[in-house]
C-alpha cells in the first residue's frame, strides 16, 4: 500500500460525486472520518465486509428531519437528541419507531430497531459535504488500526484511491498545536424512555471521571431524565 495524497476540497467533492470514499478532518478532540455517498465504499475503504452497518451523517437539515420522523422519541427527547449530535458531537444510537417505513438510504444505518447517527457539523467542512444530503461515515481507520488523528496518519493508512482532505485547504481553519490528543467520537444510546447508556467510550467522555460521571453530565446539560436541575 502507498500513501494517498492529501488534496484540496475541490478534488474531494469530485470523489464524493463519483461515489468514492474520502477521508475528512474534524476539529480536536475528534479524529478523522471516512465518508461516502455509498455505505459499501465506506466499508471497503476500511477493509471490512461491504454490508457492515455504518453511521448516517445527519449534517443536512432535510435528511435530519426525515430521520427524526422515524425515531421513537417524544418531542423533548428528539430536541435533546439533536443537541447531542450537533453540540456534543457524539455518535448516537437512537430507537426507530416500530412498523414505520424507512427510506432506503436509512437502512444501511439501521439494525435491530436502532439507527446509528453521526452529527458533527464543523463549519469549515460544511461546504464540502452539504451538496450530498445522504452521507455515510465511520472512523478513519482500517481494520486493526486506531482512527487517524492526523492527515499524515490517514495518508499512511488508506490506499491511493481514498483521498485525504487537507484541513489547511478549508477557509476558516486554524493550525492546531502539535500533539493535541484526539479520539473517535463517544457513542451513546438514547432510549425511548430517555435513559442513556455509554455504548463506546471516546473523545467526549474521556475527560470525565468514568462513564457514570459523563452520562450525568449529559443528563443535566441536555435536560434528560435523571439530570439535576441547574441552579
Amino acid at each position: 500500500m502507498t500513501s494517498s495524497p492529501t488534496i484540496d476540497a475541490g478534488r474531494v467533492r469530485q470523489a464524493l460525486s463519483g461515489r468514492r470514499a474520502v477521508v475528512l478532518p474534524n476539529p480536536a478532540p475528534l479524529t478523522y472520518v471516512v465518508a461516502a455517498t455509498a455505505p459499501r465504499a465506506v466499508n471497503l475503504a476500511k477493509s471490512r465486509p461491504a454490508d457492515q452497518a455504518v453511521a448516517l451523517w445527519v449534517h443536512h437539515s432535510r435528511t435530519a428531519d426525515t430521520v427524526f420522523d422515524a425515531l421513537d422519541l417524544g418531542p423533548d427527547l428528539a430536541a435533546a437528541a439533536r443537541r447531542l449530535l450537533t453540540e456534543e458531537r457524539v455518535t448516537l444510537l437512537a430507537p426507530l419507531r416500530e412498523h414505520h417505513p424507512l427510506p432506503d438510504w436509512l437502512e444501511p444505518a439501521a439494525k435491530d430497531g436502532w439507527t446509528l447517527l453521526f452529527g458533527a457539523r464543523w463549519t469549515p467542512l460544511l461546504p464540502v459535504v452539504r451538496e450530498h444530503p445522504v452521507l455515510y461515515v465511520s472512523s478513519a481507520n482500517r481494520t486493526g488500526h486506531p482512527p487517524a488523528a492526523t492527515a499524515s496518519a490517514a495518508r499512511a493508512m488508506f490506499p491511493d484511491d481514498v483521498p485525504v482532505l487537507d484541513p489547511a485547504s478549508l477557509p476558516g481553519t486554524e493550525e492546531e498545536p502539535t500533539g493535541t490528543p484526539r479520539a473517535a467520537t463517544t457513542t451513546v444510546r438514547l432510549r425511548t424512555d430517555g435513559s442513556l447508556d455509554l455504548h463506546r467510550g471516546g473523545a467526549q467522555d474521556r475527560t470525565h471521571a468514568g462513564a457514570g460521571t459523563y452520562l450525568d453530565h449529559l443528563r443535566t446539560a441536555y435536560g434528560l431524565p435523571g439530570g439535576q436541575a441547574r441552579p
